[in-house]
């Protein structure tokens, strides 16, 4: 046994038997950037025994302070091909492919039907909704995060016939509602404390370990280390609607209901709405006052809302990622006029105040 693995095979979990499961998995990763960076760093040092890397960008100077794979000589290379080189040297015993492309609707079958997992290492929607229907299609499971600001989020889809990214986001949101970390910014652990839930999602999945995210998500924020699990439900609509077609749906070309969702800049005298806070007991800052209704996420669909549907009500978060999933409870119990906050409670909390 090589002696890089001897404190994991120690592991009763995972013994000489799981690093060799380890070492006959293949896993690929669409995106080496601050998630991707992560992800393959610690899969490689696991000894994942074949990693594919799928990104067409070049480094900038901006990765440098989340991209650890990177530095300052590397800038203008293209990523897929750079961290190929740098894992090879974390671990020479294992196979990496890169390949410098994007991942399309044309491509995902040659880039995907090889490798065992994949990886969502990417920030963009279209991509995302590629990735999943593909998996589905090719029946892999996917490992996803997401980033806003402060806050991650990570789930497992497609796994022994959990729910997929679809069940979760149904629809595309309209171009320019989901910034990216190029118009909003990122602390730079937060991708890497991310990443590495990814990864860890990937080997509990290869070594066969309990407590996989399938059919749940967990939010973390890392200002206030607060960590919640929702669990979301398999959506056979949308599923059996991917599995007719027999290929992934065209995001740009589909004519759906888009979650709606509304700035505080898009409010001018409004009074007669109510604020549904769908945050869990505890999160900060506390909002409460006319108006405000404290209905947790976790358990919208267990207490369903008991109020008129034919109120105005402006659903809100930590940050407006959540809130867009509430919205949708809330319209699956005939709930006519809600729509989710773009932005987040603190920023809610001053603009009540003014």
């Amino acid at each position: 046994m090589d002696q890089r693995y001897i404190r994991q095979v120690q592991l009763s979990e995972v013994g000489e038997s799981g690093q060799q499961k380890l070492a006959e998995a293949s896993v690929l990763v669409v995106g080496a950037g601050g998630l991707g960076c992560p992800i393959l760093s610690y899969l490689a040092a696991a000894g994942a025994g074949r990693l594919g890397i799928v990104d067409p960008d070049t480094i900038d100077r901006s990765n440098l302070h989340r991209q650890l794979l990177y530095s300052e000589e590397d800038s203008g290379k293209n990523k897929a091909e750079i961290a190929k080189e740098k894992l090879v040297k974390i671990n020479p015993t294992i196979t990496v492919e890169s390949f410098p492309v994007a991942l399309t609707a044309q491509n995902y079958m040659a880039l995907m039907q090889q490798y065992d997992i994949i990886v969502d290492g990417t920030d963009d929607i279209p991509t995302r909704y590629v990735l999943s229907d593909a998996c589905l299609l090719l029946q892999k499971p996917l490992v996803f995060a997401a980033l806003f600001k402060f806050e991650g989020q990570v789930s497992v889809f497609n796994y022994k016939e959990g729910p997929t990214y679809r069940c979760l986001f149904p629809d595309p949101p309209k171009e320019g509602d989901i910034p990216n970390c190029n118009e909003i910014g990122v602390l730079g652990v937060l991708p890497g404390l991310i990443g590495l839930f990814q990864a860890t999602e990937v080997l509990k999945i290869i070594l066969g370990l309990p407590g996989i995210l399938s059919g749940k998500v967990l939010y973390y924020n890392v200002l206030t280390h607060q960590q919640r699990v929702f669990t979301i439900r398999r959506n056979e609509t949308s599923i059996k609607e991917i599995m007719k077609l027999g290929k992934p749906l065209d995001v740009e070309s589909q004519n759906c209901e888009i979650i709606p969702i509304i700035s505080l800049t898009e409010l001018k005298n409004e009074t007669d709405i109510l604020w549904i806070d769908i945050r869990e007991p505890g999160e900060q800052p506390e909002l409460s006052g006319p108006g405000v209704l404290h209905k947790p996420l976790s358990k919208l669909t267990e207490s369903p809302l008991d109020l008129d549907p034919s109120s105005r009500m402006i659903f809100f978060c930590q940050s407006g990622l959540r809130s867009q999933q509430a919205v949708r409870v809330a319209q699956e119990q005939g709930m006519k006029h809600c729509l989710s906050l773009k932005e987040g409670a603190a920023v809610l909390k001053n603009w009540l105040t003014k």
